[in-house]
């Protein structure tokens, strides 16, 4: 991972902010010349810290009401276990983002769907039959307050 200066994290929020900036744009707002920040870009997109770039949807006016998070806990803990969830998850593409947590549950997954009918229809075909889970709670969004806000990114030093 490359060491990231004053100007990298400048490209970042800029990016985060609207990754349809031009790098013209970018160079032009955090001092840079055009091939220097292109570079710059390249870089950060070649050792993963930019992972991509993809438009920010409004779940609603797509149809998309319902938002549940999920908690998984799954038998047995191993890494067999863990790993064979893991990868069931990812081929649901209702789960839009999951995480391995502790605490009570194992997994935490957030879902999205149409409404309260496609979910059941979810749970009950896909998600109850998932390898290795031995409970599921769903937990309902009644409004969203906060998402795919831009990552605060640490203090130089």
């Amino acid at each position: 991972m490359p060491k990231l200066d004053k100007f990298d994290h400048a490209i970042l929020k800029l990016l985060q902010d609207d990754a349809r900036t031009t790098n013209v744009e970018i160079a032009d707002k955090v001092g840079l010349s055009q091939s220097p920040c292109l570079r710059r870009i390249r870089l950060m997109e070649e050792s993963g810290i930019i992972r991509g770039y993809r438009a920010d949807l409004d779940r609603r006016m797509l149809g998309l009401e319902l938002t549940v998070f999920v908690a998984f806990k799954v038998a047995r803990h191993t890494r067999e276990n863990a790993d064979a969830l893991h990868e069931a998850l990812l081929d649901i593409p209702e789960v839009v983002a999951c995480y391995m947590i502790s605490g009570e549950s194992d997994f935490l997954a957030e879902v999205v769907v149409e409404n309260l009918s496609a979910y059941e229809a979810l749970l009950t075909e896909k998600l109850l039959v998932l390898p290795n889970v031995t409970d599921i709670r769903s937990n309902f969004a009644i409004r969203s307050v906060k998402t795919g806000a831009p990552l605060k990114l640490p203090v130089l030093t």
